[in-house]
């Protein structure tokens, strides 16, 4: 899509918004790694990926796979916003009878491809897409973004492996690096770092940026479809809960709703109505 800058940063504010309104009304949901990648989620859905909301289904579609399955949210923001479902649907979030459940399902929410949640699952499913792409000769390409605590799930690793032996340079990986999971720092809990020689080392080709940068997100992507031969993955720096500043670094916000206060202030900084 044919986008500036200011509108990619003004659809990320857009999706904060959403954010914010959806896990408040529901009472729950996961806002911190969900602000911390609404730049991402705003260059993939609005620049980069090859969508159409009106074919879903079209073979030759490039596939996203939200592998920490958490921070649904920002996806939900992301497709309503994309329109592939109307947006007050948000306001039904995590409540009974509701498509859009605390996690993903793919075969409930158009434009899910995947139902994640349990970490490590959804990268391992998109290395699965882009290796079927492959087999039948897809020009589709599959995009996942990860979380950095979900890094420590082995099976993360044994997906790597697979995707540089396989060669699978339609696949992109995104690393929301924000340094902080659900128990604390990630250094503290269980460190993965260095995870760009880490993913090096697996054979992938790896590009460190600034993930709330939309120019930046967007020239990694581009540079990402010139790499022939290996996988590619983005180690996005990011700030977890980033855009509303009592959230912002810290776990205190992994996993909890705003109240009437909290969602006032929210939307103050973020420019939103209630």
């Amino acid at each position: 899509m044919q986008v500036t800058y200011d509108q990619l940063r003004e659809k990320a504010r857009q999706l904060r918004v959403d954010v914010i309104k959806a896990i408040y009304g529901a009472g729950s949901g996961h806002p911190g790694g969900s602000l911390s990648a609404a730049e991402i989620a705003a260059v993939l859905y609005f620049k980069e990926m090859n969508l159409d909301p009106a074919n879903p289904k079209d073979p030759n579609r490039d596939k996203f796979v939200l592998s920490k399955g958490h921070a649904a949210p920002v996806l939900y923001a992301a497709l309503a916003e994309r329109g592939f479902f109307p947006k007050e649907d948000l306001q039904t979030l995590r409540k009974m009878g509701s498509k859009l459940q605390g996690h993903p399902d793919m075969k409930k929410v158009p434009g899910v491809e995947m139902s994640t949640g349990s970490l490590g699952q959804g990268v391992s499913t998109a290395v699965g897409m882009a290796l079927a792409g492959k087999l039948d000769g897809r020009t589709g390409r599959v995009y996942t973004l990860l979380g950095d605590g979900e890094l420590q799930e082995g099976m993360v690793w044994e997906a790597a492996m697979a995707a540089a032996h396989y060669k699978l340079d339609n696949l992109t990986a995104i690393i929301d690096w924000n340094g902080i999971q659900i128990d604390g720092r990630n250094d503290e809990v269980m460190t993965v770092s260095p995870v760009d020689e880490k993913f090096k080392a697996f054979g992938w080709a790896v590009k460190v940026i600034d993930g709330h940068d939309v120019q930046a997100v967007a020239e990694a992507l581009d540079e990402a479809r010139t790499v022939k031969g290996k996988p590619f993955a983005i180690i996005a720096k990011t700030i977890k809960g980033k855009g509303v500043s009592f959230m912002e670094d810290t776990n205190a916000w992994h996993g909890k709703a705003p109240n009437d206060e909290q969602l006032a202030a929210a939307l103050k900084e973020l420019g939103g109505d209630r």
